[in-house]
């Protein structure tokens, strides 16, 4: 199978190229077509499988009809939400989203703790679509009305496991609180211990389960 088979628009697929790729790893051949068709998936991958592609491609593809070039904030109000558990991770994602829509006006921002937040207030007062952050950044910038998340369309969890190892899930449920009822939620863990289990029931309706192997 090849990513130009999956109905992904030109600007996605030429991104794709201009990176070197072809052929999807197992994880974006089977995350891809039901992200697309806005379902729900618990997928069961590790770093290092591709996963973050898996979400970002059909995430960027689904928001693409937001895109605009308007310099009202307004224009941008934040439709995907990716939380993750430390902020290499983060860093991680926000560049492979910049990597693979570079071709698309939509707007992104990287949140997380252990630096200065107010370079952060500014590019979400300047209005994001798609936004990465962990946590607790993430919690600090609602306290602070430096976010509005009410407007969120697709929610990714990345690293469920490592979010539970490292006490993050009261904060997940409080953020998960603040979202729309009505969105695409989408978890990626490299394990689902029982608490993982128990958080995808509550979160997730009619999973497409995939399983990757390392």
């Amino acid at each position: 199978m090849m990513f130009d088979e999956f109905g992904l628009c030109a600007e996605l697929l030429r991104a794709i190229a201009e990176e070197g790729y072809t052929e999807p790893t197992p994880v974006q051949q089977q995350g891809i077509p039901p992200i697309l068709l806005g379902q729900d998936v618990m997928a069961g991958a590790q770093t290092g499988t591709g996963k973050t592609a898996a979400f970002t491609l059909p995430m960027l593809q689904k928001l693409k009809h937001h895109a605009n070039t308007s310099v009202s904030p307004a224009r941008h109000p934040v439709r995907a939400l990716i939380i993750t558990p430390t902020r290499e991770l983060a860093a991680q994602v926000f560049e492979s989203i910049r990597t693979y829509g570079k071709h698309i006006p939509l707007r992104s921002a990287c949140v997380y703790g252990g630096i200065n937040i107010d370079p952060q207030i500014a590019d979400l007062r300047a209005g994001v679509e798609i936004l990465v952050a962990t946590p607790g950044r993430l919690l600090d910038h609602v306290n602070q009305r430096t976010v509005n998340l009410g407007q969120v369309e697709i929610l990714v969890l990345d690293e469920a496991d490592r979010m539970l190892d490292m006490g993050f899930i009261p904060d997940i449920k409080r953020i998960i609180a603040l979202l729309p009822a009505k969105r695409q939620n989408l978890m990626f863990s490299a394990t689902f211990p029982e608490d993982i289990k128990r958080l995808a029931s509550q979160l997730l309706t009619a999973p497409v389960r995939i399983q990757v192997a390392p």
